[in-house]
């Protein structure tokens, strides 16, 4: 198949475009690499079935296509609170770009969204059926309420204009190719670990989140995309839960070094658990389930950050 994505130099991108490749796949690219980096993407440069296109979302694009995976958006707070507009506008306006792509030439399109659509979740683990605890104004509401609306649009063009739509809530996701400066918990403790500066823990550590490694999440995009029961949406994450001092005390083992764990305030509306309910997923995805653990892909992922802090 033709296969456009958006966001594919990300660090979530890049994985994805080398399975579509090997897959056999012709894999074109769109990215203005704000937080996309060409070295995630340039061993592909020169396949002859891959193209980039320096180009953002927020601006109309044509291509011809059988199918769309729409991942242009940054994801870490950082990133999404450095420009919040620019955020927001990247999720809707990209949604509304991508499924009108869709529409016209007929092909399937993918929506990765998110976790944060939950918000502070008040029912644990969360299900697809939970509408969420998200505060409409907050810091992190660009990123949230875009994700939130371009779910809207894409169910709205689903009904009302048939699109073909598939839409993943992304659970937290790891492994190479992460951006060292991402801000996310995990790329942080292993940059600090390394770097041999203290592990810095916001708030009192009990807080929760589940980690899943890239290739098992890729696993799923492309069983959720070849699949007809259900558009969505899908949770897709790990459902083992660590508190933060857990994911701390695991990278100070298998880095080593003489790091120290420091307590830093906890940031507003930082969600104080995150466990995804995978029964849907089960179910309509050939008993897909996360195989890699936490240990294993840490140690990937400290393998690929060490040449590079």
């Amino acid at each position: 198949m033709r296969i456009l994505v958006t966001g594919g130099a990300g660090f979530l991108g890049s994985h994805l475009c080398d399975r579509l490749i090997a897959d056999g796949h012709d894999v074109t690219v769109i990215d203005n690499l704000f937080t996309g980096r060409k070295q995630n993407i340039a061993h592909l440069l020169q396949h002859p079935r891959f193209e980039f296109v320096r180009h953002d979302v927020i601006d109309p694009f044509k291509f011809e296509v059988d199918q769309i995976y729409n991942l242009a958006c940054p994801a870490s707070p950082p990133h999404y609170q450095f420009n919040p507009i620019k955020t927001t506008k990247t999720s809707v306006m990209g949604a509304i770009n991508c499924l009108g792509l869709a529409k016209r030439v007929k092909a399937r399109v993918f929506q990765a969204s998110t976790s944060e659509v939950y918000g502070d979740p008040a029912v644990h683990p969360q299900p697809e059926s939970y509408w969420g605890n998200v505060n409409p104004i907050g810091k992190r509401s660009c990123y949230d309420e875009g994700k939130r609306c371009a779910e809207t649009l894409f169910f709205d063009y689903h009904r009302e204009n048939g699109v073909d739509i598939r839409v993943v809530r992304i659970f937290n996701t790891y492994g190479p190719r992460m951006h060292e400066a991402d801000g996310r918990v995990v790329s942080n403790f292993i940059v600090q670990a390394l770097r041999g500066q203290d592990i810095t823990i916001y708030g009192d550590g009990s807080q929760t989140r589940s980690f899943c490694y890239v290739d098992d999440l890729i696993e799923g995009w492309l069983r959720l995309m070849a699949q007809t029961e259900t558009v969505g949406p899908v949770n897709l994450g790990n459902p083992g839960e660590f508190t933060m001092l857990q994911l701390a005390e695991l990278t100070l083992k298998l880095v080593g070094g003489t790091s120290k764990i420091v307590h830093r305030p906890l940031p507003a509306d930082d969600p104080k658990q995150r466990r995804p309910d995978i029964t849907l997923a089960q179910k309509v995805l050939g008993g897909w389930t996360p195989k890699v653990p936490l240990e294993e892909g840490l140690a990937r992922t400290i393998a690929y950050f060490k040449p590079r802090v």
